[in-house]
């Protein structure tokens, strides 16, 4: 029951996607997706070299047979020169999948293309999921206001965003924010998507390198402990709510510029507190989805039971519906 286009496009049993984690989602993690029937995703942004992230690459493919995808994040603090280097690396080492986010691809087509990778591309809105088809990508994925990370300026969420996406173009969409198990890849499948990105479980899987003290705080967090922040430079994200996340909320309401604001949000700081044990010593990005997450198994488990809860769920609603 869980065959979509999706699945058969890219050659997976379950719809059920990896988010692409900077500096948390690694071979070891994407392989192990892959494995058990979904598919995993490399953030190319964590590897600062070709070199590393052919290495990566490779690591993944001794880890797995199955399909996995790279991410290549074309924001302008990657330089054009490289990231055209990493989509041509994902090319030469015949990588099935190449997921693009950011801005918009269309600056790397004729390259993406070079490579005879499927490619989809994530956005946070409509628009720019539509522009995607146009280009000629084969998915497109919509991330709603609860996603972690940045998703987008516009206050809209993932229900809206999913069904008028769903809608909007004839390509495959794929569904991420605020998704932590099987009842929400049903209702997603409901609303028109045909596989659901999930970012947040698996940075709570065993095979995600955070730091297990983090791992620990996280899980007696819930939905309401994150919040969105950095709206006033542009850059929102969302955020487990700290001493550290209140402190910047608190510069932006003062109206402190981008300067000012900087050294708190540094890459650097983010990088740091994911690999040290204090929450307030970075920006920690989660998805409001922290409300329903429990526990940190290994990712394969976590598949499995993303599946077998998306088919309860549906006997559920037979029997409701009868």
């Amino acid at each position: 029951m869980l065959n979509t286009r999706i699945t058969k496009l890219f050659g997976i049993r379950y719809p059920i996607i990896q988010g692409a984690m900077l500096w948390l989602s690694p071979a070891e993690l994407a392989a192990a997706v892959s494995n058990a029937g979904g598919m995993g995703i490399i953030a190319s942004s964590s590897f600062p070299t070709i070199e590393e992230f052919k290495a990566e690459i490779l690591k993944a493919k001794a880890l797995t047979d199955k399909p996995f995808c790279v991410n290549i994040t074309t924001l302008p603090s990657r330089r054009l020169i490289q990231n055209e280097a990493y989509i041509e690396a994902a090319g030469n080492e015949q990588v099935k999948v190449i997921e693009t986010a950011g801005r918009s691809p269309e600056p790397y087509m004729t390259l993406l293309r070079q490579t005879g990778a499927l490619l989809m591309h994530k956005a946070a809105r409509v628009k720019d999921i539509e522009k995607a088809e146009a280009l000629g990508f084969d998915a497109v994925t919509i991330v709603g206001h609860e996603a972690a990370g940045h998703p987008g300026m516009d206050d809209a969420g993932t229900i809206v965003l999913v069904r008028k996406a769903s809608e909007s173009v004839k390509i495959p969409v794929i569904a991420g924010g605020g998704f932590a198990d099987g009842r929400g890849l049903l209702a997603a499948l409901a609303l028109g998507a045909e596989a659901v990105q999930f970012g947040t479980r698996f940075m709570l899987s065993k095979e995600c390198p955070m730091n297990k003290a983090l791992k620990q705080f996280l899980l007696g967090k819930t939905e309401a402990d994150t919040h969105f922040i950095l709206n006033s430079i542009q850059n929102g994200a969302r955020v487990v709510r700290t001493d550290f996340s209140n402190t910047v909320a608190a510069m932006e309401s003062r109206g402190a510029s981008f300067e000012e604001i900087f050294p708190f949000i540094a890459g650097t700081r983010t990088r740091a507190v994911l690999e040290g044990i204090d929450p307030n010593a970075g920006m920690l990005f989660c998805s409001q989805a922290i409300g329903l997450i429990h526990d940190a198994p290994p990712a394969g488990e976590i598949v499995d039971k993303i599946a077998k809860e998306a088919e309860s769920a549906l006997s559920d609603l037979s029997r409701i519906c009868e």
